[in-house]
């Protein structure tokens, strides 16, 4: 009996199997088995939020090289570990693969998952274009899977703020916004540096989820990319030379009529640091006819939303502190809806909104004209 025959069974079908009460029966029914494919740092913040998870079981860890999978396995105690997805396919059984691989990867492998029959965790972008990662949702649809991609910025309790104030009204009409995340560059990898990387897949992603997210979809996108520095120094490869974009500037106009402005890259200083989440930096701020308002701290680990309005026009502070949230919650989540058949903010078809603002602002960079943008995702996020 598959696994998924075994939920469509209900319990009564397995109480007459075993000797569990039917309590237990219940619990189990509950907790989604899953692999991790990626063993490097992000896995380091990905694996405790799911060992904590009480929809969650680790089965197996995966990564090429073996002894990282080896070391997280020992680290999180999950009992199996693979060198190549292809014999953590044919291993332990798992409901749910979070891919957590270096970003050019997660295309390949996320279509290997999906035909193999497993639901899908991917970070971010989930493929290389928007057009693959559309093939990708008919897939998981067809197999009757379910395939979500990072970001998780939709879901922390500011963003949840920021909509509501939005939907209310209390800016008044939306004119602009502005974005911006930036630092020196990743040092320990080349994939960031490498064709099919660059700062908008790996940092532009937030901002965009953010602002597509509070202020519609893109409708056009008009952008602005360069390599500012030729060549780096990293870990893994030594030197070498620059491919994607380490700098963007990317406006778009959103369905609503608002128009924003996101800058990222590789080549920023700033005081407050990349890892610095506590201060009261503004990385994001929307403007109205009767107010403003502006994100403190970077959407992907934010704390407070400061607001001012034509009645009050001192900032005052909103949205104050986490409430649960981690930017690293998100195959936790998925997990969750998994196990409860309860639908989450993040959904496919919003990545792959992103996916094709990025592969816009690249063609807007080629051509040097305005690109429209064709896929959409349900909007608003927070009613």
């Amino acid at each position: 009996m598959n696994r998924r025959s075994f939920v469509k069974g209900g319990s009564a079908a397995l109480v007459g199997l075993t000797t569990e009460s039917p309590a237990r029966v219940a619990s189990l029914q509950k907790r989604i088995r899953v692999g991790v494919i990626g063993c490097g740092s992000v896995s380091g913040k990905y694996l405790p939020n799911l060992s904590a998870s009480p929809h969650v079981d680790l089965v197996s860890t995966c990564d090429r090289i073996p002894e990282r999978a080896v070391k997280r396995s020992s680290e999180f105690k999950v009992p199996n570990h693979y060198p190549n997805i292809q014999e953590m396919l044919a291993g332990a059984p798992f409901d749910l693969l979070v891919n957590l691989t270096d970003m050019q990867e997660h295309e390949l492998l996320n279509r290997t998952a999906l035909k193999a029959g497993k639901n899908v965790w991917s970070e971010k972008p989930m493929a290389n274009s928007a057009g693959a990662a559309a093939k990708l949702l008919e897939l998981a649809h067809k197999e009757n899977l379910r395939f979500w991609g990072a970001p998780t910025v939709v879901t922390s309790p500011q963003f949840a703020f920021m909509a509501k104030t939005l939907n209310n009204g209390t800016l008044g009409p939306i004119s602009a916004a502005h974005a911006s995340y930036g630092h020196l560059g990743p040092d320990w990898s080349a994939f960031f540096y490498e064709r099919g990387g660059g700062s908008m897949p790996d940092l532009g992603v937030y901002n965009y989820t953010t602002l597509t997210g509070l202020l519609g979809p893109a409708k056009e996108v008009v952008a602005m990319t360069s390599i500012v520095t030729p060549t780096r120094k990293v870990h893994n490869k030594g030197e070498i030379r620059v491919e994607a974009e380490d700098n963007a500037q990317v406006m778009i106009r959103h369905s609503t009529g608002a128009i924003s402005h996101t800058e990222c890259g590789f080549n920023f200083f700033t005081a407050t640091e990349h890892d610095h989440t506590d201060l009261d930096h503004h990385t994001i701020s929307i403007i109205g006819r009767d107010g403003s308002m502006h994100l403190c701290g970077y959407d992907w680990a934010p704390h407070a939303v400061d607001l001012a309005t034509k009645e009050k026009s001192e900032l005052t502070k909103h949205a104050v502190g986490a409430k649960g949230y981690v930017w690293e919650w998100g195959a936790s989540l998925a997990a969750e809806c998994l196990a409860k058949g309860k639908d989450i903010l993040i959904t496919p078809e919003h990545a792959i909104h992103i996916v094709e603002v990025m592969d816009a602002s690249r063609e807007s960079q080629r051509t040097g004209r305005r690109v429209d943008i064709k896929s959409t995702f349900k909007w608003p996020v927070i009613s």
